[in-house]
Formats: structure tokens, C-alpha cells, sequence
């Protein structure tokens, strides 16, 4: 029998996934945090960033450091900027340490394609083949457990994905018919952003499209998305900006291929995530709001079809601090260590 708890640690703590990878894994039975990096409260403790953990001991907040990182850590979450993880990722596998990276360096599998959306370089080309994709309702569980580097998926991609991998899987709509349009609290656009568009009288009482049709999430959406159909997929997406705090709402629309019912679909759905913890299917039309999954690593998902049109019309909710950013990792991190994927990540919304 296993008698400590598994060690780990998190590069990048005091931004909102650090945080809320922090709120988790203190609850979680099998895992102690044993180091935190923060640039920005370097040599401050925890609370400094987040106070509401005061009451909790955890270890100090220091400057990155590749040998102590290695030295503290079983398992490392790589939570800080895009550009972060691929410039530490390399000698920390190479002594031994297990990383759930939660940027997108490592989710697209071509550099090129990289460079392009994110205007940068990759400065690690040769680990991209060794990185899993790590969407646990549709990655096999048994690539996690052999994984020594995990890509967390992005919070709107792990939305749309969960929305239309079901009838994506049974070619059951036009692969070119894809609309996503999904909004998005404005807790996703990170602790370090201070643009006018994020001051509260801009964004109280609003909402924006942004980042049209150029959204840096668009080639990983169609990369999972072409991995499920077995074929490529082009998407039409369009995210916004909403003042809430957390939580997403995608709906996405596809032409379906011959007529089905709401009621069809639905049943199917609830087969393809029968054995899947963290995905609810609601009864056809039952949509779901951003409250009903607050805080929590769960998906609500419901839909209907127009028949005028002859298109599914879906819904999917998650929290994107959580099942879109840290919930999901812990989630890979439990696959990767041979514990019960739900473990430490069972509770309740937050509700009102």
C-alpha cells in the first residue's frame, strides 16, 4: 500500500488557474503540494496572491527554478504564459518529473501552425510528438497513464468539443457546417491582462465579440474536432466577453445529415458519455446556465433540433477555471497516476 501522498507542484500559482489548481488539490486526498513558483510574489507566501488561503500551509512562492522544481515534484502543472512550459518542459521530463502543461504550447501538433496563431516561435519542436492531448472524456485513458507530458486543453475548445463529439463521431452532420459561438466570463482572459476592455465600467452591463475570426483557440478546436470526425473539419467561431466571473456557454449549430429527432439525439448522446463522470445530458430543450456548473469540473450538455432547418442546435456549460483550465487537469493528473479520475473533484456548484 502506498504510504505518502504523491508530490506536486505548480509553476505560475498565483494567476486564476494557479489559484484555482491550489482551492483543488488541497482538497485532494492523495496529492500535497510541495512547491509554487510565482514571478510576480516571489518570496511571499501564498496569501499574498490569494488571501482567502490564509488558514491553509502551504509552501512559500518563489522564483522558477528548474533543479528545485525537479527536486520537490512527482508531478508538475506548468500554469504560467504561453512560452512558459516549452523552454522548461525538456529538462524537467529529462529528470524524471511528470508535466500537465495548462498553455497551448504543446496542444497544436504542427509548429507551423503555432507560429501562425500565436506569433512565436516553437522552441520545442521535438516534444510535441510526445505531448497527449489530454481531454479525458475523448483521450484514451490508457495514453494518459503512459504520459509524461499532458497538454490541458483550452476552456472553449473543451466546450465545443464535448458539444459536438457525439454526432461528429457518427459523421451524423456536414463536417463544413460547423458554427460555434460560445461566451465566456471575463476570469478567462488571466490575472495579468489590464486592457481598458477589462476595466469594470467598460465591461459591467456589456458584451463584445472578440477576437474575430482569428481567436487563437480556432486551430485546436479543428484539430480535435477533425480528430473525432476521422476527416478535416472547419469551424466558424465566435467567442465573447460577458460580465460574470467564471463559466462558459457555448452553443454550436451543424447540419445534420438525414433528419433526426431531439429526442434521438439525446439518447444517443447519453450513450457515447454513459461511462463518463463529469458529463451530465439534460432532456432535450432542458438548456443549461453557467450557475448549474459553478466551481465545479462538470459539463451540462442539451439540445434540440430545428426541423425547419434540419439543424442540431447544442448547448454545453462548464466553469473554465475549472473543467476548462484546472479541474481538467487534476482530472488528467488522477488518469496519469492510476487514481479514480474523479477523485478529489466531486463537489457540488456553487449555487445562487
Amino acid at each position: 500500500m502506498r504510504q505518502r501522498k504523491f508530490h506536486v507542484g505548480i509553476g505560475g500559482a498565483s494567476g486564476y488557474a494557479g489559484g484555482e489548481l491550489v482551492r483543488l488539490l488541497l482538497q485532494h486526498p492523495d496529492a500535497q503540494i510541495t512547491y509554487l513558483s510565482s514571478h510576480t510574489y516571489a518570496g511571499k507566501s501564498m496569501s499574498a496572491a490569494f488571501p482567502g488561503l490564509a488558514s491553509h500551509q502551504l509552501p512559500p512562492l518563489e522564483e522558477f527554478d528548474l533543479q528545485r522544481a525537479a527536486q520537490k515534484t512527482d508531478l508538475l502543472f506548468l500554469a504560467g504564459e504561453t512560452g512558459f512550459a516549452m523552454e522548461v518542459a525538456k529538462p524537467l521530463l529529462e529528470a524524471g518529473v511528470r508535466l500537465i502543461d495548462l498553455s497551448a504550447d504543446f496542444r497544436l501538433r504542427d509548429p507551423a501552425v503555432y507560429a501562425q496563431w500565436y506569433k512565436r516561435e516553437h522552441s520545442a519542436i521535438t516534444l510535441l510528438d510526445e505531448a497527449v492531448y489530454g481531454l479525458p472524456e475523448l483521450t484514451a485513458h490508457s495514453r494518459l497513464r503512459e504520459a509524461n507530458l499532458v497538454a490541458n486543453p483550452g476552456c472553449y475548445p473543451t466546450s465545443a468539443a464535448l458539444a459536438l463529439a457525439p454526432v461528429l463521431a457518427q459523421r451524423w452532420v456536414e463536417p463544413d457546417s460547423l458554427v460555434i459561438d460560445a461566451k465566456s466570463g471575463v476570469s478567462g482572459a488571466g490575472r495579468s491582462k489590464f486592457g481598458l476592455d477589462y476595466h469594470f465600467a467598460e465591461l459591467n452591463e456589456s458584451m463584445r465579440a472578440y477576437g474575430v475570426p482569428t481567436h487563437r483557440h480556432t486551430p485546436e478546436i479543428e484539430q480535435t474536432l477533425s480528430d473525432i470526425a476521422g476527416a478535416p473539419v472547419r469551424v466558424t467561431f465566435t467567442p465573447h466577453l460577458i460580465p460574470i466571473t467564471r463559466g462558459i456557454l457555448c452553443t454550436a449549430y451543424a447540419r445534420l445529415v438525414r433528419p433526426f429527432s431531439a429526442q434521438e439525439l439525446t439518447a444517443h448522446y447519453r450513450r457515447f458519455y454513459q461511462d463518463k463522470a463529469f458529463v451530465v445530458v439534460r432532456e432535450p430543450g432542458d438548456f443549461p446556465s453557467t450557475k448549474h456548473v459553478a466551481g465545479t469540473n462538470y459539463c451540462h450538455i442539451s439540445l434540440t433540433v430545428d426541423e425547419r432547418t434540419q439543424r442540431l442546435v447544442v448547448t454545453s456549460v462548464i466553469d473554465n477555471l475549472v473543467k476548462g483550465a484546472a479541474g481538467q487537469a487534476v482530472q488528467n493528473m488522477n488518469v496519469m497516476l492510476g487514481l479514480v479520475e474523479s477523485r478529489g473533484l466531486e463537489q457540488a456548484p456553487l449555487f445562487p
